[in-house]
């Protein structure tokens, strides 16, 4: 694999290294993430089944699949994964998500192989690439894309997540998630760095892969949950491609 230009944003990264001692704590600063998480995992898993033909009600469905989930954090999705049978490598820019993510991987009976690199630093190929809430911090989404992309076998399946940009999603995650609500510090996100559906479509075509699936990411403010939707791509929103 060539040596990719590195698409880290010091900046961003360094908003992520001032929380990071609260990625466990599901009423601090990654409380969205927390609310957010069964949604992700439900998306995530019934895409990892469908490309793999894996049995979701097996113990262990995922075993013998390798999977890399850039930007682990604390390891919110690295943990479901290895739970799941999944061989797990987990990195992150953010050097001081590393410790907190290995001792929780350590306390909950995980053996998670977490490492402090960029996505560009890792020289080996994996069957499903996570690249949730990440692309919107980096510098650049087409070259984090074609990393991306390096980085699977063929056949294998990635999965991204990121924010739309219009009107609606600068009200719901930038007015209401950071100034209203203060479920993340003022500043956590740049709206004008925000990526369409058509557009990640575009930047995931350029990078070799074929996109599969694409689905909306719903709060729901009555039931305070969130829920797939195959229409509503308004605000958060996931999609699934594969390497051909």
């Amino acid at each position: 694999m060539e040596t990719a230009t590195n698409t880290i944003d010091p900046a961003e990264v360094a908003k992520f290294e001032a929380m990071a001692a609260e990625w466990w704590d599901p009423t601090g600063k990654f409380k969205p993430l927390h609310m957010l998480n069964p949604c992700r995992l439900d998306y995530i898993t019934q895409q990892i089944a469908a490309q793999f033909g894996r049995d979701l009600r097996a113990p262990r469905p995922f075993e013998g699949l390798r999977l890399l989930d850039i930007g682990c954090g604390g390891g919110l999705l690295s943990e479901p994964m290895a739970r799941l049978g999944a061989t797990v490598v987990g990195a992150d820019a953010a050097e001081r998500n590393i410790p907190v993510a290995r001792l929780h991987a350590e306390q909950s009976g995980l053996e998670i192989d977490y490492r402090h690199c960029a996505a560009e630093d890792i020289r080996e190929t994996f069957d499903v690439v996570l690249a949730m809430e990440i692309i919107e911090h980096v510098a650049d989404p087409q070259g984090f894309t074609d990393t991306c992309a390096g980085l699977l076998k063929t056949g294998g399946l990635m999965i991204c997540s990121t924010l739309n940009r219009n009107p609606k999603s600068w009200l719901m995650a930038i007015v209401g998630a950071e100034r209203v609500m203060r479920w993340l510090p003022v500043g956590t996100h740049d709206w004008s760095k925000f990526i369409t559906p058509d557009e990640l479509f575009t930047l995931i075509r350029k990078a070799g892969l074929d996109p599969v699936d694409r689905k909306g990411m719903v709060f729901n403010p009555v039931t305070w949950g969130w829920s797939l939707s195959s229409r509503d791509l308004s605000v958060n929103y996931v999609t699934a491609s594969v390497k051909r």
